[in-house]
């Protein structure tokens, strides 16, 4: 069975201290065992789950919610001091309890209590839960103590091999960055030295066509002279070449004959050639007559 002591001030008696032990089996929503005492005389009350639900009930909420309200209130003290006001009556032996919110205040809940005949046993039963308790807690106490070293040698042995972890990160970064350096370097001068070679190769080429466009300049200009010079020969009257003439005169007849508007003169040139042919031939065949008639003469 767990159990919880608190103190608590009775409104009546607001000077004299009391002491509320509450006790139960599962859940305090399942029931629990309510003891008051002011040293002197002792009171002794069950609540059963019913109890608690009609309370629940009427008060208009949930049993969740009114079993958490019962916690704060009897149990752990939770909120100001002056956030539940509790009232008990020895005559009637009846228990309450308010919770005041600002200016208002409601009854959170009631029970009746019996007075115990002997209440110097229920004093020493309270006394020893309260050693109990006591001493329960010490051994948490020191079992946490105890945890919490264990907890801080691991978190030093692995704050040391993070520290060590963290050199070594260092140090394979330092060697990576000298290798990297290294190879950069490298790599540089093989690019210096492939430009070096690319532009030897490309030095006799830029010659070369730097040698092909001068002398197609010196042709290009030898060309443009010879065409001044003949040029400077027509107007100085000298008489044309007629190799040179002969393809412009026969471009020019070619291009008088393929006209459509010129007429076909071939057959009067043909007649005027062989007259001209028969009026030379014509004095040599006499003659050679005449030389045939003497070769005879003179063999008779």
């Amino acid at each position: 069975m767990e159990r919880k002591v608190s103190r608590i001030y009775l409104a009546s008696e607001p000077d004299v201290v009391h002491f509320l032990q509450v006790a139960w089996e599962k859940t305090l929503g399942s029931g629990f065992v309510i003891t008051l005492t002011d040293g002197q005389s002792a009171w002794i009350g069950t609540v059963r789950e019913s109890k608690i639900s009609q309370e629940a009930d009427d008060m208009a909420m949930e049993k969740e919610k009114y079993v958490d309200e019962l916690r704060k209130a009897l149990v752990s003290g939770a909120g100001p001091a002056d956030t539940y006001k509790f009232n008990f009556s020895k005559d009637s032996c009846h228990f309450s309890f308010d919770k005041n919110l600002k200016d208002v205040s409601f009854e959170l809940g009631s029970f009746n209590l019996e007075k115990v005949a002997d209440p110097a046993e229920v004093i020493r039963k309270l006394i020893c839960d309260c050693l109990d308790t006591i001493a329960e807690n010490q051994a948490k106490n020191e079992h946490l103590q105890r945890e919490n070293e264990r907890l801080l040698r691991d978190w030093n042995d692995v704050q040391g091999r993070f520290e060590k972890c963290v050199s070594a990160k260092e140090a394979v970064e330092t060697d990576l960055y000298k290798r990297f350096v290294l190879v950069l370097n490298e790599k540089k001068a093989k690019i210096r030295s492939l430009h070096k070679l690319l532009n030897e190769v490309q030095e006799p080429e830029k010659n070369m066509e730097h040698e092909r466009e001068t002398a197609t300049r010196s042709e290009v200009t030898a060309d443009r002279d010879a065409v001044y010079d003949e040029s400077t020969d027509e107007e100085s009257g000298t008489p044309p070449n007629p190799s040179v003439l002969a393809p412009a005169t026969l471009r020019r007849d070619d291009s008088i004959i393929s006209s459509p508007d010129v007429t076909d003169i071939a057959p009067s040139r043909k007649r005027r050639q062989r007259m001209q042919k028969n009026c030379g031939t014509e004095p040599k065949m006499a003659s050679q007559e005449h030389q045939l008639q003497e070769k005879e003469k003179f063999h008779i």
